[in-house]
């Protein structure tokens, strides 16, 4: 694999779970398996990390505050926690900078695809459109029912809008001899912004309500 930042070592292209543990930690948590296929993870400024807390942070309480209301359910919210795809293996997993799954049956186990309600992204200035629809296109293909993207302010250190997506499985109707390039996506079901809401509130997958003053940077 071609690799153009001098920080980031020479790879083969593809790697086995296995092969990813036994690198050094400040190469290996910067790595995603897509099939096996090594994928560089950016690290993203202050900012993006200090996002990505605040969010957990509010979806952590207001899941605790469904449980109190709902005992028979459990939830846990994460950040920076590996996703795998599929049953079984490790090979195959991305890293969102939020998530939300049910309880596991023991502690320290693996968060599974199947697991996952919630998958949330902190877009930094520096990613790429192509990059974040890939990745949207993997937890899509994985059934994970919703997707948030943060995105940062371009120049202030801000959140500038939070949007919501909810997973679409059925495809529209398309001309004649044209196939969908995905089978699921996810369509966009909530938009918030400092400047035309005092709050993000969805019901799903349980009650959120996160005050904007939560997400000051």
């Amino acid at each position: 694999m071609t690799n153009a930042d001098p920080r980031r070592p020479d790879l083969p292209e593809y790697l086995t779970w296995e092969e990813l543990e036994q690198l050094p930690e400040e190469v290996a948590s910067c790595i995603e398996l897509w099939e096996g296929r090594v994928v560089w993870a950016r690290r993203g400024p202050g900012e993006h990390q200090e996002a990505s807390n605040l969010l957990w942070s509010a979806l952590r309480r207001d899941a605790k505050r469904a449980m109190d209301n709902e005992p028979d359910k459990c939830w846990r919210a994460r950040t920076e926690t590996n996703v795998f795809f599929g049953r079984h293996g490790k090979s195959d997993f991305v890293t969102p900078d939020f998530l939300i799954h049910r309880c596991l049956d023991k502690a320290y186990a693996h968060v599974r695809a199947d697991d996952t309600l919630l998958v949330g992204e902190v877009l930094s200035p520096s990613n790429t459109a192509a990059e974040m629809e890939a990745k949207k296109a993997r937890y899509a293909a994985a059934g994970i029912p919703w997707y948030w993207e943060v995105t940062l302010h371009p120049v202030r250190s801000e959140i500038a809008y939070v949007q919501a997506y909810g997973l679409a499985s059925g495809t529209g109707a398309l001309p004649a001899g044209v196939s969908p390039l995905h089978k699921a996506n996810y369509l966009l079901v909530g938009t918030w912004s400092p400047a035309d809401s005092t709050e993000i509130t969805i019901d799903h997958p349980f009650p959120i309500t996160i005050p904007w003053p939560e997400l000051a940077l």
